[in-house]
């Protein structure tokens, strides 16, 4: 079956914000005498509705009452201040044009929400790439779950069979591979460790291979 769509990822997958917002909660933990697990901060990957939530962690450890603003505005900080020589991530670039050129539909399918998403996509100029876009706001259920992915393709008006998903997380893998898509992970370095084995393919970096390559094999794995 032919490939007509891609739907991305966003956080970790597009842009590196995962690496930044983990070291900003280290950073806040830290002030507080105490160290953020990493074991722990990895199930909230790809999801904003995980097991784990770091502002209530901290307070039980602490015994502090916690102001949620307060750190949320500290974490926003502490991130701008890590990525204000921010880029895309390599490859990225390369198969948005590559894309529009083969006549793709694109969407993205963001487990976070739609200020933040668009914050990041009009920084580096790349909003008018994707004819769809959908995040938290637009559905009931995060991934894991398949709704993020299902309402894109719907409104992409492309089959999942006739669409690739990106993703760089065990949850994001989960909801892409349950909405039926070719899944292809590449992890950054904060999801390396993951178990992503549940994806079609597994990539270094969008760099490793050509979008053309990966539509022939997402064909092949279909035909």
């Amino acid at each position: 079956m032919r490939i007509r769509a891609l739907v991305f990822d966003f956080d970790g997958l597009l842009v590196d914000t995962e690496g930044p917002i983990f070291s900003a909660w280290q950073r806040i933990y830290r002030e507080r005498g105490q160290e953020l697990p990493r074991e722990r901060w990895l199930t909230i990957i790809g999801t904003a509705s995980g097991p784990f939530d770091p502002l209530l962690d901290l307070g039980q450890r602490t015994g502090e009452q916690l102001d949620r603003q307060q750190l949320d505005d500290l974490e926003r900080l502490y991130y701008k201040e890590a990525t204000s020589m921010q880029q895309l991530l390599p490859g990225v670039e390369k198969y948005l044009a590559e894309a529009r050129r083969l006549g793709l539909k694109m969407a993205i399918a963001s487990s976070s929400g739609a200020t933040w998403v668009m914050e990041h996509l009009e920084r580096f100029g790349v909003h008018g790439h994707f004819d769809v876009i959908v995040c938290r706001e637009d559905v009931t259920r995060t991934k894991p779950d398949p709704e993020l992915y299902r309402t894109a393709v719907e409104r992409l008006e492309v089959s999942p069979l006739e669409t690739i998903a990106f993703e760089d997380s065990t949850n994001g893998i989960r909801a892409a591979k349950a909405a039926q898509l070719f899944c292809v992970a590449v992890p950054n370095p904060l999801t390396a460790d993951l178990d992503l084995s549940e994806a079609d393919l597994r990539l270094p970096s969008l760099e490793a291979a050509s979008l053309s390559e990966l539509i022939a094999r997402a064909e092949a794995a279909r035909a």
